[in-house]
């Protein structure tokens, strides 16, 4: 039964402090071309945490995958718990693990939120700059400059529309990733818990 429900895979689980996965992303901004600022997938920054072996392959995003999984369609959230769990148990998983994996994702998010803000900021600095010596040239050619002051703060605005959609994405993640790390907390044990509570609330920041 839980074979049919959840198909064991394996292969390598992520774990990594993130500080040292994050160091490329948060160059100097000065360092970097002035150009349109990329917003990296979820996929794309958790390839940047360093993986290790595990013996069973699963992480907090294979929990969170059986979760979603239409096999638990319908059911309530007590059996669909009770199903992963069952699950885990079954592959042996470490739920300690789960959400160390858990933890170090969150905290990967929010490290890149906080890097891709700071450049996005710069980006605007740069060009406010740039276009603060533009007007300063217009007193004397505005109709040839006028078009790329406009230009520059279409980049910024469009930049900062797409950081905002990825904040929406993010805030998803971040509690779809806590919803399985939930799952992971056995059902009695209220001061892991609330462990658990804080530790991804720190994670969040």
């Amino acid at each position: 039964m839980l074979k049919k429900l959840f198909p064991f895979t394996t292969g390598n689980a992520e774990c990594s402090t993130v500080a040292a996965a994050e160091h490329s992303a948060a160059a100097s901004p000065e360092q970097r071309p002035q150009t349109d600022l990329d917003v990296a997938s979820f996929e794309e920054i958790y390839r940047r945490l360093p993986t290790c072996s595990s013996k069973t392959g699963y992480g907090i995003l294979k929990v969170a995958e059986m979760a979603d999984s239409p096999h638990l369609a319908g059911m309530s959230a007590e059996a669909k718990r009770a199903s992963v769990m069952m699950a885990l148990e079954a592959a042996g998983v470490d739920l300690d693990d789960l959400l160390q994996d858990a933890i170090i994702r969150q905290r990967a998010l929010n490290d890149h939120e906080e890097a891709h803000s700071a450049r996005l900021k710069a980006f605007e600095a740069a060009k406010l700059e740039e276009n603060r010596k533009i007007q300063a040239e217009l007193e004397r050619i505005t109709a040839q400059h006028m078009h790329r002051v406009q230009a520059n703060l279409d980049q910024v605005a469009r930049q900062q529309d797409l950081f905002r959609e990825w904040r929406k994405k993010k805030d998803q993640e971040a509690h779809r990733i806590a919803d399985a790390a939930a799952i992971c907390v056995p059902k009695d044990a209220q001061n892991a818990t609330e462990d658990l509570s804080l530790l991804l609330a720190g994670a969040r920041r």
